[in-house]
């Protein structure tokens, strides 16, 4: 049975007692809200229907993000750069937002906001995020709240980006990442290269092997071969180890780097990659160049000296040949030159 009241302060709060369920209570500004929430609640056991909602109306999207960076995230691949992206959300507004409230319109006018800031690619990914954070809210907290990502319209998937290095752009790029005490304009100093001594390593092995930047960042030295020529990837993108061959400037690249005390080939962040790559990509001035497009300059090398795609997938890693053909990006002249 239900009883409303009215309290001293003004609004009505209506109590819900029904044998087999616990004491319920809910205060509204008008005496017609809280009835219609009454009859809600009976209606709903009288069916077998009703959840306890009471944690998808405390909980923020907040505190549901943070729990899920803490206790899920750090099992993951791709971690630092998922917590990243968790980040991001977290300082927007919406995070502020209830569980129970964060409605499909209100996250379409969310999604709306934000491609007018950042690529549809990112906003898919973020979408993706959240999906995952309602769903295991639901699965293993068992909140009982809707997942609102899927009831609205994702941003159209990206085309698949054709950029590769032309001309002189390759050496620039390196040239970018030589580490130099920098020159003077104007009496002011400016840094040329950087002092991180691992980014251009990192970037020429990236040319010469198609690996992934996560696949570079967790290379522990016991997994590389230099006599034989050859670095263990034992979990990738999709799920299998792989063993990349290295060509013999990726052994040299290898063989004359410093060993780090945690035994990582590469011991930096993929925060600090990044930053560091688009800081040399500026001083370069080359547009529109991100360090993934090194992965599609680098297949597309490889493609000119391994004679079948099989051959070339094993190298990259493709379990699917329609992915790989979105990295090989022959140039129209390299070709008509094999034509004769």
């Amino acid at each position: 049975m239900s009883n409303i009241s009215q309290r001293k302060s003004g609004r009505w709060q209506a109590k819900v007692r029904q044998h087999g369920y616990p004491p319920m209570s809910k205060t509204f500004a008008r005496k017609a809200d809280a009835e219609a929430w009454a009859r809600q609640q009976e209606a709903e056991m009288d069916r077998g229907a009703w959840r306890d909602r009471s944690s998808a109306d405390s909980t923020t999207l907040y505190a549901l993000l943070d729990r899920y960076k803490k206790d899920v995230v750090p099992t993951k691949r791709g971690a630092e750069v998922e917590a990243l992206r968790m980040q991001t959300l977290m300082r927007d507004e919406i995070a502020r937002y209830r569980l129970s409230g964060l409605s499909p319109l209100v996250l379409a006018e969310w999604r709306d906001r934000r491609l007018t800031v950042c690529a549809g690619a990112t906003v898919r990914r973020e979408l993706d995020i959240l999906s995952a954070v309602y769903n295991w809210a639901r699965r293993e907290l068992m909140i009982a709240v809707e997942n609102p990502v899927g009831s609205i319209r994702r941003p159209p998937p990206s085309k698949a980006r054709e950029r590769r290095l032309e001309g002189d752009e390759e050496a620039r790029l390196i040239a970018s990442l030589e580490d130099g005490r920098g020159v003077r304009v104007d009496g002011k100093q400016y840094r040329q290269g950087t002092r991180n001594p691992w980014i251009r390593p990192v970037v020429e092995m990236a040319l010469e092997t198609a690996m992934r930047r996560g696949e570079l960042l967790v290379l522990v030295w016991e997994n590389v071969n230099l006599p034989r020529r050859t670095a263990y990837l034992p979990d990738t993108k999709n799920g299998e180890s792989r063993t990349v061959p290295l060509s013999s400037r990726a052994v040299a690249i290898l063989d004359g780097l410093p060993r780090s005390i945690d035994g990582r080939v590469f011991p930096i962040t993929a925060n600090a990659l990044k930053l560091a790559f688009e800081r040399a990509v500026r001083r370069a001035d080359i547009e529109d160049f991100h360090f993934h497009d090194l992965r599609h300059e680098a297949t597309s090398r490889l493609a000119e000296r391994l004679p079948t795609l099989i051959e070339l997938a094993a190298v990259t890693g493709h379990k699917d040949l329609r992915m790989l053909k979105r990295y090989y990006h022959p140039r129209a002249e390299d070709l008509a030159r094999k034509l004769g």
